[in-house]
């Protein structure tokens, strides 16, 4: 486990806010491109979401060796919405250092309850994505698009690493599940 998980995991929501703020740098001329490049940069390396169709949640969901549901952070954050906030499915509770740090704030789930979220969630019409910090995936987060800050970060200020498609995204959260 890195250092600094337990840190991001304790201050989720004091992140998300900070790239938010930095993001908005992306519009002053000049310094805009610099600070684009560096947030590619961080997103490329630290903190990036994927994007999920509903059967490759579904399948990332059987592989895992326990789940949570616990709060949307960027829901929680900027409540841009009246979307249900508890819509974030936590994965791989063996070491998952995100739930350790907030106990209070998740319950564990079975696998189906965990697709019925995802079903109710996607009848709502809210993004599923993968989120990962460093090399750990943690969480699949159903999230809207006034509120999902990868995607925020995407679209409006062009920080396209923030969030992405890979094709092969389950093999390679499958991977990372065998190893808890």
């Amino acid at each position: 486990m890195h250092h600094s998980l337990p840190i991001y995991s304790r201050y989720r929501e004091l992140f998300l806010r900070y790239y938010i703020f930095q993001a908005k740098w992306t519009k002053i001329p000049l310094i805009g491109n610099i600070v684009r490049w560096v947030a590619n940069l961080y997103g490329s390396n630290m903190s990036r979401a994927y994007l999920l169709t509903l059967d490759e949640a579904k399948e990332i969901i059987d592989s895992a060796s326990g789940l949570a549901l616990g709060p949307c952070t960027c829901r929680e954050v900027f409540k841009n919405c009246d979307n249900p906030i508890n819509a974030e499915i936590m994965i791989g509770l063996n070491r998952n250092i995100f739930v350790q740090e907030r106990e209070h704030d998740y319950r564990e789930i079975s696998k189906e309850e965990a697709k019925s979220i995802l079903g109710q969630c996607h009848q709502n019409s809210l993004l599923h994505t993968i989120v990962k910090y460093r090399n750990k995936f943690y969480a699949i987060c159903n999230c809207c698009a006034c509120c999902c800050v990868p995607l925020r970060l995407n679209k409006k200020y062009g920080i396209g690493s923030a969030l992405i498609r890979d094709g092969n995204i389950v093999e390679t959260v499958k991977k990372q599940l065998e190893c808890y």
